[in-house]
């Protein structure tokens, strides 16, 4: 497969996917290939840089794979100890907690804690604006003193 940098008669730019240069040629003969902006089929090839996978490319790849692992856990830390140290933990008051302070019965405050699907459902029915955190990003609960 080969990708072409296209251009039509009006300047819209786009890019198209074709089997082979004869393909192309043959498509753009019969007028099969149009502008997807302006529906023009006055095309051309724009110049393109040749796409090439060399093995430095491939290894620059990989290590930053690693390193977008690395950067994600290391955002995640943060974002728990953001949560942890700006958030108060309310446990499984959450619901309460959240409605109350939707309704203005309770002062504004950030919390955290967890809801049974059934008190999800009831904030959502009674549009509390709620989220609940992906896993990589919440932070354990604080321990209860004894």
């Amino acid at each position: 497969m080969i990708r072409y940098a296209l251009i039509c008669d009006d300047g819209h730019a786009f890019e198209a996917w074709f089997s082979s240069s004869a393909d192309y040629d043959a498509q753009v003969e019969r007028g099969l290939v149009e502008c997807p902006h302006c529906g023009s089929i006055q095309i051309s090839k724009q110049i393109m840089a040749p796409a090439v996978r060399t093995a430095r490319k491939v290894e620059a790849r990989q290590a930053a794979s690693v390193n977008g692992a690395a950067d994600f856990e290391t955002l995640a830390r943060k974002v728990k100890a953001h949560i942890r140290s700006n958030y108060d933990y309310v446990g499984s008051d959450f619901a309460k907690e959240a409605k109350a302070i939707h309704e203005g019965d309770k002062p504004e405050r950030l919390i955290y804690g967890e809801t049974t699907p059934e008190e999800r459902d009831q904030l959502k029915a009674d549009e509390v604006p709620v989220a609940p955190l992906p896993e990589p990003f919440a932070p354990t609960p604080p321990k209860k003193a004894n």
